[in-house]
Formats: C-alpha cells, structure tokens, sequence
C-alpha cells in the first residue's frame, strides 16, 4: 500500500484529496486499487508517506495485536478502511470475505500457538497439471466422452508417472502425498487401487483418438514442424509369466533381460522430439518387420503427406523396407548395414572429397570435446550415398571389438579343458558349442576360423588377418543412404542424428518415467500403461521445450528437484476467544521457484487461499473444507 496525492479546482477554489492505494495483479498487468478516500488529511511530510502505509497495512492485517506502538493516525485511517469495506460488503459490491480484507478477517491470535500442518509437494504438480491445461488433455478427454472423475484420475495417473512413478497400487499413498486435491479437487481420502484401474480400462478403448487430436494441439501450439519422421523402437520386459498377454513374448532385448518376456515399443517422434504417435508390438518380431505396420499407424493417427522424409536406423534399413516407403511417395534418409559399408573401403581410404562437419558446442558444458565428423557424398541414379568417419567412434569400435575378442578367446580356451577333460566327445556336441560361441560373439568370430579335429581331438581357431586388417581400416566409419537429391552431405548427416532425440525419448520412458518392468498381465492394461508413460513424456518435452525456446537447458529432473520445496499447507491460529482459524494456502515462493515459473509462463499461485474456523458460529466460515 502507498498514499497518493490527487488535486483538482472547482468553482475557482482547488481541492487536494490523499488515497490509500495498493497495487493488485490483473489478467492484463498490474493495476492501482484504491482502498479508501483520506479526505484532505494531511498525513505528514511527503517523504513519510510510505512508512505510513506500511503501518495501516500491518495494522489491517494483524488487527494492530503485534504492536504495542499506539498510532492515532494509523488508527483513525484503519477505522475509515474498516467502514468503507463494512458498507461495500453490505451493497454487495464487495467479492467475499475468503477475497477481501473485511473485518471478519481482522483477528488477535496468540502467536505462541501458531502452527502449520498437512504440509503437501505442490510445485512439480502444479507445473504438470499447468501444462496438462496448455495441451488441452482435459478438453481432449472430454471429447472423446471420459466423465469428470475418470479425467481428474487419468490426470493424477500421469503426473504420478512425470513425477514420481509407481505401480497403481501405491499409486494412491503418493496422491495423499502431494497437493493433487487442492489442485485437481478430487477426493483422495479413500481412493484405492481399484477406481485407478477402472480408468485404465475406459482409456484403452481411447488412445487412438487422444493420441492423434493431442499431436495436433502440440503442433499448433509449438509450431512444430512434421516434415520428417523419426522412427525407432525398443523392448521393455515384464515382470511374471504374462501368460493373459499374446504380445508377450522373448525376443532380442535392449534391456539385457533375455530371461524375461517383452513387448516391443515403436515411437516415431517430430524434428522437436515431440511424439506424434507409439504402437505395441509382439516382443519377438524383429525391428524390419515393424516398419509397414507403423506406417499405416501414422497414416491412421495423423496423416502422411507426400515428400516427408523417414528416418530409421541400420536394423529396419532392409530392400523391402525402402521400396515400402517410396511406395508411399515418402522419402528415406537410413544408415546403410555393415556389408554396405565395406563396399566403399577405397574410398573411405581416401581423404580426398572429405568435408568436416563443423559442430556447435554444447551451452552446458563449453569445455566439451566434440569428435571430428567429416562426410563425403556419391550420388548415384537412384541413391545418394553419405560415406562419414567419427574420430571418437575410431577408438569406440576398435575398443569394442578388442573386448569381444578378449572375452571370444577365453571362452575358446574354456571349450579345449572341456574336451581335453573328456567333458565333451561327441563331434556334435563340440560343433553345436562352437555355433553357440560364434552366435554370443558375432562381432569377432567372423574373422576367426574355428574348426575341431576329430584326429587329433583339438580345437582349432586362427585369426583372418586379411579381414581383420580390413575392419581396422573401417573402424569409426559408417554409411547413410536417401533418394533425396535436395540435401548435401552435411544436411543428411544432421538429419540423420535427430534420431537421437528418439533414443532420448525411450531413455526417459524408461528410467524417469518408470515404464519397466511392467507388472501388468492383461494385455490391454500393459497397453495403458505404456500410453500412460507417452502421456508424461508429452507434458516432458513439452516443459523442457518451453525451457528451451528460452536458452535454458535445463532437464525435467532438475526442475523437479527445485519445485519440491514450494508446498501447499494449513496455518493453524488460535485465536483470543478459544476458536482456530485455519488458512488453507501454498508458500511464498522461494527466487527460484519464481524464476522457474516465469520462464515456464505459469502462475506463481498454486491455490487460492481457503479459510475456515472451528468452534465458531457458521457466520464466519465459509463452506469450504480442504
């Protein structure tokens, strides 16, 4: 609060009048509210006017019972507050007492008794449920028929997953936990397990429409760009037999869980990182037999337009795969497989036609070594070839194979005690243990001969050093194809390396946001759950891109970890005639929780104070309990 001076002449005879001003938040900025009129009172010197202020405004709100300073002034100007509120409220033009200082708000408490209690998490909810608003899920649920109960529950069900992830049976204790009831107002004093897989099973039969109407909210919103497809997939396990599941399945496992069934997760994610759509797969197909089936995914859930480029990895980069996408009238920017690659040795072993890739170096971490990309292009008739060569990945693939190679020779060694023992006689056997060897470590035993002598009853290997000499001179090297003829080399190998973000995105499904192991057994049930884990990678990158747009590189993690401070609780205030006010309101907001908000476009407010009193008559309360 502060006191302006305001003057005007009527009738040849000038007037000055004082104001009690004080400053409030509007929708369109800070606004001057006047609080009430102090006549022609001359307060004091100017310069005293705001420490005047500041004494009515102290008095207002502790009701002058923490000073024994007696200021008639003060008093005087308090009264004239007090009056003008009093008949403000009575004509109705005054918002409710839970909004505006009245005197009802104006008690003596005793300060020694002063509490707070049901302290609850709220900063990490409240910028969750904050962009949970900005993607239009709640209108999107409500569109495709989901009640009120059931969107309130699919909300707390991703925030729980963005924040803090669980299973849905200790779901609800983290619930209880946080502000999520002051936020979502829902009831969470008796919610179990049971309702949270009833919304499990009305979200299933959704996930297509949902799906496809939030990428469209996200690329209106964002502006994002949908000219190229980043598509990959990954395997995540479960946790029991999953014999009500027909997905479940062993397969190759990124998860290095071969003893576990799985299912596999294809995402295809924008230039942003922004996932447009995900299906579920049976965990023991192969990656090339994923690619058209995926496609039509997209077609269904967004629509393909003509001249979009696909981007894929060496494990779908298969013939049938490309002619799929250029039947499609798609274009495809791939790497091409390993025997791909040794074709072009010469040239690879010519520097000339080489051009270094010049690479921005990361804000984070400005002393970071980035490793030398240089690319060399041939065009052909219907193919342009990208031939690239890493200076980090020289020493990564040599180190790898030594490794492999390291762990190959042991287990050979191993092999010749067991037959020289008598352990293993029969040729069969032996060959079948070597075509074990050869599968484990397929990355050296080819350039190894390993055969057994029956004769002599010895195992024999020997190094081919011609090919390994030749996969020296190919290590840190590696080969890009695309029909695009638009686009140097440095612009394919650019585009190609986005599909990092889709590694990124499969990263932080699977340890942040805890999509595995999944419990489930019910194969619809295993399906939500993993839409559930999209869904908070949405409000993810959709919180990191907003970050991001504003030069700060920050993670999701990191904010979390910061918001975990600023909280919702009740201030408990015993009052001096035997009754407790109790004040339901979130903390001030600490500097960095406001910074936080501010770069995040999201109200610093988590809640709108709530009031209430015990053992007082009902005319002080105001119906609403927290």
């Amino acid at each position: 609060m502060y006191i302006r001076k305001t003057s005007r002449n009527y009738k040849a005879t000038h007037y000055e009048n004082y104001l009690l001003v004080e400053s409030v938040s509007t929708p369109k900025g800070p606004r001057q509210k006047v609080v009430c009129s102090l006549g022609d009172l001359s307060p004091r010197p100017r310069k005293e006017w705001l420490k005047l202020a500041h004494k009515v405004e102290d008095a207002l709100c502790a009701d002058g019972a923490l000073f024994d300073e007696k200021d008639p002034e003060v008093e005087e100007v308090v009264r004239k507050v007090k009056e003008r509120q009093r008949k403000k409220s009575e004509e109705g033009t005054e918002p409710a007492l839970a909004e505006q200082g009245t005197e009802d708000d104006l008690v003596s408490v005793y300060t020694d008794e002063v509490r707070t209690e049901l302290h609850r998490e709220a900063g990490s909810v409240h910028v969750g449920y904050q962009f949970w608003q900005r993607l239009k899920l709640e209108e999107i649920l409500a569109s495709v028929g989901l009640d009120e109960r059931t969107r309130a529950l699919s909300c707390a069900m991703t925030l729980n997953r963005l924040i803090f992830p669980g299973s849905e049976y200790a779901m609800p204790d983290w619930i209880r936990r946080t502000a999520i009831n002051d936020i979502l107002k829902i009831d969470v004093g008796t919610l179990t397990e049971k309702p949270l897989y009833r919304t499990m099973d009305r979200l299933y039969p959704n996930r297509v429409m949902i799906e496809s109407k939030l990428a469209e909210q996200e690329r209106t919103l964002f502006n994002l760009d949908t000219s190229i497809y980043l598509y990959d997939i990954s395997s995540t396990y479960f946790e029991g037999l999953a014999e009500l599941n027909e997905k479940a399945a062993r397969g190759y496992s990124r998860d290095k869980r071969p003893d576990c069934k799985q299912v596999l997760v294809g995402l295809v994610v924008n230039k942003d990182g922004f996932p447009l759509t995900h299906e579920v797969f049976k965990g023991n197909l192969q990656d090339r037999q994923t690619v058209a089936s995926m496609l039509d995914v997209l077609d269904q859930r967004i629509g393909i337009r003509e001249g979009q480029s696909v981007v894929v990895d060496r494990g779908m980069a298969f013939e049938e795969n490309l002619q799929e996408i250029t039947r499609r009238k798609l274009h495809y920017i791939v790497a091409g497989r390993q025997p791909e690659r040794d074709q072009w040795l010469e040239e690879f072993e010519e520097n000339e036609g080489f051009q270094e890739v010049i690479r921005e170096v990361s804000p984070l971490n400005p002393y970071q070594k980035k490793s030398q990309i240089r690319v060399k292009m041939k065009r052909g008739d219907a193919e342009t070839h990208i031939l690239c060569m890493s200076s980090e990945r020289v020493e990564k693939d040599r180190a790898i194979r030594k490794t492999k190679e390291k762990r190959l020779l042991a287990d050979l060694k191993k092999l010749q005690k067991r037959i020289t023992k008598g352990l293993l006689k029969k040729p069969i056997k032996i060959g079948e243990a070597i075509g074990r060897l050869k599968e484990r470590y397929p990355r050296v035993a080819r350039y190894y001969e390993i055969s057994y002598e029956a004769v002599s009853g010895q195992l024999q290997y020997e190094l081919n050093t011609e090919r390994m000499d030749k996969a020296n001179e190919l290590d840190g090297s590696y080969l890009l194809k695309t029909d695009r003829e638009d686009l140097t080399a440095e612009e394919v190998w650019r585009i190609y390396m986005m599909l990092t973000r889709v590694e990124n995105a499969f990263r932080n499904m699977k340890s942040p946001l805890a999509e595995r192991p999944i419990f489930h057994q019910i194969q619809q049930r295993v399906e939500t759950h993993i839409f559930l884990c999209v869904l908070a990678y949405h409000l993810l990158v959709a919180i990191e891109k907003t970050l991001l747009d504003k030069g700060v590189h920050t993670s999701w993690g990191t904010v979390c970890k910061c918001l975990q401070t600023h909280q919702v609780c009740t201030v408990v205030l015993p009052t001096d005639d035997g009754s407790v006010l109790k004040i339901r309101r979130c903390s001030t907001p600490e500097p960095q929780h406001v910074e936080l908000y501010r770069l995040l476009d999201v109200p610093s407010q988590i809640v709108k104070p709530k009031k209430w009193w015990i053992n007082l008559i009902q005319k002080h309360s105001d119906g609403k309990n927290c």
